[in-house]
C-alpha cells in the first residue's frame, strides 16, 4: 500500500511523491484544482479505476450537483482542505460492493481520509484480488472482521474482550462497505473471511446518520463503526479524528443537498477545524 501526494494549486500539478506514477496525473488531470497538498489513498484509486472503465455515468438523486471529485460534496462548499493528517496504531482493509465506489453519500472514503494505511479493494464473487488475499494472509498483520455477531452461528469466532497485545502484528479491520443488503452477501459469500476472528459493535445509541435510510435502524455508516472500532483497539486519537471527520462531511453533504442552500456557521466543521488546530498544538 502507498499514498500519493499532489499538490494542486490555481490548475498547476506538481507530484509530490517520491514515486513517478501514471495513476497520478491521471486523477490530478481529472480531478478539479484544489489550492493545497492533497493525499490521494486507495479509494480515489478505485473510484479513478471504475471511472476509467465506466461506459455511462452514475445517475442519482443530486447527480446534477457539480461535486469535486475528492470529498464528492458540491464544489463551493469542499472539504478537501481539512483533509485528516494523522498517524493511526492500525490498518484497515475496506472491501467495497460496486454500487458504492461512486455514491456520494459513502462513508467508507472517510476512513481512508483517516487512517492512512487504509487498503480498498472491489468485492468480486468469483474473482477476489489477489492483493487483497495476500494481504489477510500476511504475517505482520492481525485481521479480525468487523461485523454483527448476530449474524454468526459460530459465537466462539467472536473475539472478546478486544485482546491488548497482537503477537507484535498490526492490527487489521476489515470492514465491509455497502448497504446492509450487500455487506450480508459479501459476509456470506466470501469463504477467505469465513476464517478471521469477528469483533462486534453494539452501539449505545442510534445512526447519526441521516443521510440513507436502512432497513434497521441500529445500523451504523461505515465511518461511525470505524471510529467505534478504533477505540474499542486503543486508537482513541484516530477514533474521535474520525467521528468529528464524519460529522462535518454529514452536515456538508446535507447542506448541499438543502434547496435553499443557507448559509450556516456549520458548526460540526468548525469543530473539527478546533480538533486540528489542538491537535497540531500537541
Amino acid at each position: 500500500m502507498f499514498t500519493h501526494w499532489v499538490l494542486l494549486d490555481l490548475g498547476h500539478v506538481e507530484n509530490l511523491y517520491w514515486r513517478k506514477s501514471p495513476v497520478v496525473s491521471k486523477i490530478a488531470a481529472i480531478f478539479p484544482p484544489v489550492v493545497r497538498a492533497m493525499r490521494i489513498h486507495a479509494f480515489h484509486h478505485l473510484y479513478q479505476y471504475r471511472l476509467e472503465r465506466s461506459t455511462k455515468p452514475f445517475l442519482a438523486r443530486g447527480g446534477k450537483i457539480k461535486r469535486c471529485l475528492y470529498c464528492l460534496v458540491e464544489l463551493t462548499h469542499c472539504l478537501c482542505a481539512h483533509q485528516p493528517d494523522i498517524e493511526s496504531q492500525v490498518a484497515v482493509l475496506l472491501i467495497v460492493s460496486e454500487n458504492e465506489v461512486f455514491k456520494p453519500s459513502n462513508t467508507g472514503r472517510l476512513i481512508a481520509d483517516t487512517v492512512k494505511e487504509t487498503h480498498v479493494y472491489q468485492w468480486s464473487r468469483t474473482e477476489p484480488n489477489p492483493e487483497m488475499l495476500a494481504l489477510l494472509s500476511n504475517p505482520a498483520y492481525y485481521p479480525v472482521l468487523i461485523f454483527p455477531a448476530e449474524t454468526e452461528e459460530d459465537k466462539t469466532r467472536v473475539l472478546s474482550p478486544i485482546p491488548t497485545e497482537f503477537a507484535g502484528k498490526k492490527p487489521l479491520l476489515v470492514l465491509i462497505d455497502g448497504s446492509w443488503r450487500e455487506a450480508k452477501r459479501i459476509f456470506r459469500k466470501s469463504p477467505y473471511l469465513a476464517p478471521l476472528p469477528l469483533v462486534s459493535v453494539e452501539p449505545e445509541r442510534l445512526s447519526q446518520y441521516i443521510m440513507r435510510k436502512s432497513e434497521n435502524e441500529q445500523h451504523l455508516a461505515t465511518a461511525e463503526v470505524a471510529s467505534l472500532v478504533l477505540d474499542m483497539f486503543g486508537d482513541r486519537h484516530s477514533a474521535m479524528t474520525l467521528s468529528l471527520w464524519f460529522e462535518a462531511f454529514k452536515e456538508t453533504y446535507l447542506t448541499c443537498k438543502s434547496r435553499n442552500k443557507p448559509s450556516i456557521t456549520k458548526p460540526a466543521l468548525q469543530r473539527w477545524i478546533a480538533h486540528q488546530q489542538n491537535a497540531n498544538c500537541l
